[in-house]
Parts: structure tokens; C-alpha cells; sequence
């Protein structure tokens, strides 16, 4: 029998008040050398034989679709518990070319359209200065 562990973090743009709690706490017990806590879960999946790939696989598609919420939580890993072998992580540079594209867009094929640039000219601040319409606060009550 074999077990894949699969972890979830909060994504670091969302507050944890959770953590935040914990990493108060621990310098008032003697732990002041941790500056920061982010709280996560684990979940443990049992499965009948050995961890092959292709359940690692499974487990990592189940972690996105079930055991995470993907609007907050990140999966961050996905790993046999007994080899630590993983599952693909989006940011290995041995996934396929093809993930999260349909197809690979060719060197230079992209194009920038930004907006036309318009000369204005040189302006002095004397100019500015005296120019009705350049929203500059004079301090005057509306």
C-alpha cells in the first residue's frame, strides 16, 4: 500500500489570521527567531500498491480540482510519501513545453500594440505653470 502526500498553502497575497496569531504567539514562548507563519493543510492519500506516476499524476489533478480552493490556496506539493518522488510542479523546468499553452508561440512572432506616442514638445514649468486645464491644486475651495 502506498501514500501520496499532497500539501496546500494559502496563496501569499491572501491574509492568514491564522498564522499571523501563531507567529505573535511564538516569541512570547521563547521562539523569536521565526519572523513569519503561513498555515496550510496536508492531506494523505492511500492507495492499493505502490506510488506509480501515473497516481502522482491523479493526486496532483485531484489536489487542483477537490482538495484546494484555487481562487485562495495553492498546491504546492504533490510527493510519495515514502520515495518523496513528485508529481510535476508548474515552476519545474522539466515540464512538458506544452502545459498551460496550447501551442508554443514562435520566437518574435508576438507583437507590441501600445498607443501611438504623441510629441507634445518641450513644456517649461513657466509654461505649465500659468496653463489653465493641467489639474494643479491652487488650494482654492471648489
Amino acid at each position: 500500500m502506498g501514500t501520496v502526500v499532497v500539501d496546500v498553502m494559502l496563496k501569499p497575497e491572501i491574509l492568514d489570521p491564522q498564522g499571523q496569531a501563531v507567529a505573535g504567539a511564538l516569541p512570547r514562548l521563547g521562539f523569536a527567531q521565526f519572523n513569519d507563519v503561513r498555515q496550510g493543510k496536508r492531506f494523505t492519500l492511500e492507495v492499493e500498491g505502490p506510488v506509480t506516476p501515473q497516481i502522482l499524476a491523479q493526486a496532483r489533478e485531484a489536489a487542483q480540482t477537490l482538495l484546494s480552493n484555487p481562487v485562495i490556496e495553492d498546491v504546492v506539493s504533490v510527493r510519495d510519501a515514502e520515495t518523496g518522488e513528485t508529481a510535476y510542479d508548474w515552476e519545474d523546468e522539466g515540464n512538458p513545453e506544452s502545459w498551460g499553452a496550447i501551442a508554443p508561440i514562435p520566437e518574435g512572432a508576438g507583437r507590441h500594440e501600445g498607443r501611438a506616442r504623441v510629441d507634445r514638445g518641450n513644456l517649461s514649468a513657466e509654461q505649465l505653470q500659468g496653463a489653465e486645464g493641467t489639474a494643479a491644486y491652487k488650494g482654492d475651495d471648489d
